[in-house]
């Protein structure tokens, strides 16, 4: 987690930091790509393919698929049914990449949300989300 963390950190720049480049990149598509597997996988109601996307910390909190899907449904319905995933900021905070992520809800509302993120292994998990303050939105 270290090694991945600094990596984007120097990635995203600062003073005397190497370039956005391509270990970014591949961090960002490798994010990316978690979200929204898991992201699929409440759409379509597969608890258990969601819950292989949760970081060691979130399973050993809900102890199983069902309590995890459970939780989800009841206090995130805007990631249970969900559409429309757009990335935004890929950012560190305290050490950890976060990535906000704007999502619509089964109503079309729009929801941001900031997943944190942690390498296990040689994969990205998700080891929690936060539900930002909603967009301004006009017709």
């Amino acid at each position: 987690m270290r090694v991945a963390a600094a990596t984007i950190l120097l990635a995203l720049g600062g003073p005397g930091l190497a370039q956005e480049g391509d270990a970014l990149a591949q961090g960002r598509a490798a994010i990316e790509s978690v979200i929204l597997d898991q992201l699929g996988d409440f759409n379509r109601r597969d608890v258990p393919g969601a819950w292989e996307h949760a970081s060691p910390l979130i399973q050993r909190l809900f102890g199983t698929p069902d309590r995890f899907g459970a939780m989800v449904e009841e206090g995130y319905p805007m990631v249970w049914t969900n559409g429309d995933a757009q990335f935004l900021e890929l950012r560190l905070q305290d050490g950890s990449p976060w990535q906000k992520v704007l999502i619509r809800d089964a109503e079309g509302r729009p929801w941001v949300l900031d997943y944190e993120m942690v390498v296990v292994g040689e994969d990205w998990r998700i080891d929690g989300v936060i539900v930002l303050p909603a967009p301004e939105v006009t017709s």
